[in-house]
């Protein structure tokens, strides 16, 4: 993080958690869409919503195609508080990179093009799951918990936000389905529903994902290099 202010208005752009869950102020929220990443279940979580014995899976931007989210667009003097405030929610273990791209905001009158603040999956780290089958993300989400809850329940409430803002992603919509949260069960299911859901797979047979290997001596030792 530089050390000297950033005077230039703060957009940051949310497309898993910081949807429903920002956590910090802001002054204006815009349906926005990303172009050249795409949000996928790409990232092993250890800590929020699994652990380094059950692994988790949550949202990450993987290169390619496009995203729908939400940009929130911070107050200039609440800025350096709200960076830091990302900075130690995202960067815990090195597997999200801080980016600055360009998103296109919509709403009244013409669209306009500014630039955001994101994180994108680092695709050299051990905590990138990249592309695995439906089947496995299925199973790992049924079953792993973490300091933040159920996997299930993270699941459920990004469904609900992306069914509010209207955004549809055919690839979450059957991952939903495999993982039992498709349709009405995540609009209406509670967080107690869920938790106990995810704990009745956590015992079951075959639900168990395997061990992670990290180590956050090094986590930002597999950055590789961004595209232009």
């Amino acid at each position: 993080m530089s050390a000297r202010p950033d005077t230039r208005t703060l957009w940051v752009f949310g497309y898993g958690s910081l949807m429903w869950q920002p956590g910090f102020p802001f002054v204006e929220a815009r349906r926005a869409r990303l172009d050249g990443y795409a949000r996928a279940f790409c990232i092993y979580s250890l800590h929020y919503r699994g652990t380094q014995e059950r692994p988790g899976l949550v949202l990450g931007l993987a290169r390619g195609g496009t995203c729908d989210g939400i940009a929130f667009r911070v107050a200039d003097h609440d800025a350096p508080a709200v960076r830091a405030y990302l900075h130690a929610r995202e960067l815990i273990y090195g597997v999200y990179r801080e980016a600055t791209v360009r998103a296109e905001l919509s709403g009244p009158g013409q669209p306009e093009t500014v630039n955001v603040l994101t994180y994108i999956a680092e695709t050299g780290h051990p905590s990138f799951a990249g592309s695995l089958p439906l089947a496995r993300r299925a199973a790992i989400i049924r079953a792993a918990r973490g300091k933040a809850g159920s996997n299930l329940a993270y699941f459920a409430a990004t469904l609900r936000k992306l069914h509010e803002l209207g955004i549809r992603q055919p690839d979450l919509e059957r991952l939903a389905v495999c993982a039992g949260v498709g349709g009405p069960f995540a609009e209406t299911a509670g967080p107690s529903v869920l938790e106990g859901r995810s704990r009745a797979c956590a015992n079951r047979k075959g639900c168990k994902a395997s061990a992670v290997r990290n180590d956050r001596r090094h986590a930002f030792s597999y950055r590789r290099r961004l595209p232009a």
